[in-house]
């Protein structure tokens, strides 16, 4: 069910830092009509710490009435409080999603026990299908394969968003993996070798500029292609590599108000993108064939 090219898709916001319902009628467009298989709501692309529960509802209520199942909607309800994430996860279950994107506890660094107890009671409580996100470089904890393992004896945890960039992370995952149970990159500068590796597709970043670009790549990496998968990936290293020049998705969200596509806004304590690293994510978006 969700594989493929997913996007973390920024929230779009005006100069004074309310969110641009508008703007995301057009991001949601543009996804639609360039290959994204599936929509990540309130993800940290999103900005997630930032956005409110009631702004969260009504980007996701919008998206779902904008996109009517055509792709999934997968919304990002992760907290570092297991009550709050268990609170999030069923108001979020009673929209028409797909699923819903839990990431590990941030800043408390709960032992494996924890993290197990906290995704055990998120699965509990919802009546979506559930995917893990694992970024321990956010999050300063990691969610051990082994966990992952014992996690998947609840029907509704069926994937894992893994951030560690180590194709021998896949294996060990895949190792485990019961049958359906999906692996997802999550992070693009080595989603191709992931995907070649056994994942089956990646939650981006860089498809917020370059969807076409990125549902192609992966297409072909989950096909076992590895010299078309490679030769595409290789236009949009520079994306992978600039889009993280500061905190994303300062990068992502200046060269989408570059493309036409949103207005600078972005809410404190992240910053517009500093104008020393302007020409190198323009140069990023010239190679990659985003911009002419």
């Amino acid at each position: 069910m969700f594989d493929g090219s997913l996007v973390a898709i920024v929230t779009p916001m005006r100069r004074d830092g309310s969110i641009d319902f508008d703007a995301w009628s057009r991001l949601l467009e543009f996804h639609l009509e360039n290959g994204t298989s599936g929509i990540v709501v309130g993800g940290t692309t999103g900005e997630s710490p930032t956005i409110s529960e009631a702004e969260l509802r009504e980007l996701t209520e919008r998206a779902c009435a904008q996109v009517k199942r055509r792709i999934p909607v997968i919304v990002g309800v992760g907290t570092s409080s297991t009550a709050a994430t268990v609170a999030r996860t069923r108001w979020a279950s009673e929209l028409p999603i797909d699923g819903l994107l839990v990431v590990t506890p941030a800043y408390n660094r709960p032992p494996q026990e924890g993290l197990y107890r906290h995704y055990a009671a998120v699965a509990e409580a919802s009546r979506v299908p559930v995917i893990l996100y694992n970024i321990p470089s956010r999050t300063a904890v990691d969610l051990l394969p082994s966990t992952v393992a014992r996690l998947m004896q609840f029907p509704q945890i069926v994937a894992v968003k893994e951030g560690v960039a180590s194709i021998e992370r896949v294996r060990e995952l895949a190792a485990v993996s019961r049958a359906g149970f999906t692996i997802l990159s999550g992070d693009d500068a080595s989603a191709c070798e992931t995907m070649l590796a056994g994942a089956r597709g990646v939650i981006s970043v860089t498809a917020n500029v370059a969807p076409r670009a990125m549902s192609d790549m992966v297409a072909a990496a989950v096909k076992g292609d590895r010299e078309r998968a490679k030769a595409l990936d290789e236009h949009l290293a520079s994306l992978h590599r600039d889009l993280f020049l500061e905190a994303n998705p300062i990068p992502a969200k200046w060269a989408l108000e570059r493309m036409g596509l949103i207005e600078g806004g972005i809410r404190l304590p992240l910053t517009p993108l500093s104008a020393s690293h302007h020409a190198a994510v323009e140069a990023a978006l010239r190679k990659a064939g985003v911009l002419k």
